[in-house]
């Protein structure tokens, strides 16, 4: 048997002593920033489906009058103004037909004044007995028949006045130019098209939803627009239409977008997010995330206060808040402010050096 020597006794205590010590682990101080404790909250149950940008507003202007085009101002794909003008073509006829109209409305006026005057005698002269009742009633119809000359030639003087201002097609609305079918120099006809075009400023767009989801997305009513910088657009209105398609059994839904700057063009393919119900997810405020380069993260402080940069992955976007998919649960406390945190873990290692 033998025996251990008191001094190498003591240096194993020692040494048993210091490995607990370094393996037991050091609470770190308290954090100088602020926290949040990560809560699964309710928010709207969401299924995507793809569907395709489509303008409310688009057409093709025709011609209402008969002439050659003398000026096209613009081409495909210029963006027009409102009210500007996009094809001019001759006006001679049209004024020819106006000065003819504004001749005949002075003789027609000229006739009702006569009338009007012939009738005034007769009436004056009727009163007193000294015509014959059948020369009145002949100055009253000649009085009637000149009024109605009168009315005819005002009504053929605005026909002529809008057919010169047809001859100038201007922009019902701002747009873009999409197509133009007339050239400078061609005689066009009534009718016959002349350019077409959409405007950017409402946009509208259109999913094919299977039968099976349409009960949830009819209660629900509430779609959005997801693009692809991650902003989120909510539909102004969900409408979906009454009937299906007879091949593909499934229910065409127009989204009604908000007028505002949402850079989507017609014919675009985006994602349509529709609310089927409600359920519970991990949300965090937007301004709680890291982005380096591809990746997502967030700072998390441990039941030791120690702080680490956690990677998470994201899902939807609902207003200020962003859904975590994975690398959070709930009960974790991350950094409300990410500078504050790295700062935080900046001023630890510069004080432990």
């Amino acid at each position: 048997m033998r025996l251990i020597r008191p001094a190498a006794l003591a240096v194993a205590v020692f040494l048993a002593a210091c490995g607990s010590e370094s393996t037991a682990p050091r609470k770190a101080a308290p954090v100088a920033f602020a926290t949040l404790t990560v809560e699964k909250q309710a928010a709207t149950q969401e299924r995507l489906w793809d569907g395709v940008v489509d303008a409310v507003n688009k057409a093709t202007l025709s011609a209402q009058t008969g002439g050659r085009v003398t000026e096209l101002p613009f081409d495909v794909n210029d963006y027009v103004k409102i009210g500007d003008v996009i094809v001019r073509f001759t006006d001679v006829e049209q004024q020819s037909g106006r000065r003819q109209a504004d001749a005949a409305l002075r003789a027609a006026e000229a006739n009702a004044r006569e009338a009007q005057l012939a009738f005034d005698r007769a009436k004056d002269l009727i009163a007193k007995k000294l015509i014959a009742q059948a020369a009145y009633d002949q100055a009253v119809a000649r009085h009637d028949a000149a009024n109605a000359a009168f009315e005819a030639a005002r009504a053929a003087v605005r026909e002529a006045g809008e057919q010169v201002d047809y001859t100038v097609v201007r922009a019902p609305y701002s747009g873009i130019l999409t197509e133009r079918h007339v050239q400078v120099g061609e005689t066009v006809r009534p009718g016959q098209p002349l350019v077409s075009g959409l405007s950017l400023a409402q946009l509208r767009v259109e999913v094919e939803i299977p039968q099976g989801d349409l009960a949830a997305i009819r209660e629900q009513s509430k779609a959005a627009i997801l693009l692809d910088d991650g902003r989120r657009i909510e539909a102004s209105e969900v409408v979906i239409f009454p009937y299906a398609d007879a091949k593909t059994h499934s229910f065409r839904v127009r989204l009604e977008l908000p007028e505002a700057e949402t850079g989507l063009q017609p014919g675009m393919t985006v994602k349509a997010a529709f609310a089927i119900g409600e359920a519970e997810r991990v949300l965090i405020p937007e301004t709680a995330l890291v982005r380096r380069s591809e990746v997502t993260a967030v700072y998390v402080v441990d039941a030791a206060n120690r702080v680490a940069l956690r990677q998470v992955r994201l899902g939807h976007r609902f207003g200020d808040r962003v859904e975590v998919l994975a690398g959070l649960d709930a009960g974790d406390r991350i950094a409300a402010d990410p500078l504050a945190a790295l700062a935080h873990i900046t001023g630890a290692k510069g004080s432990a050096t």
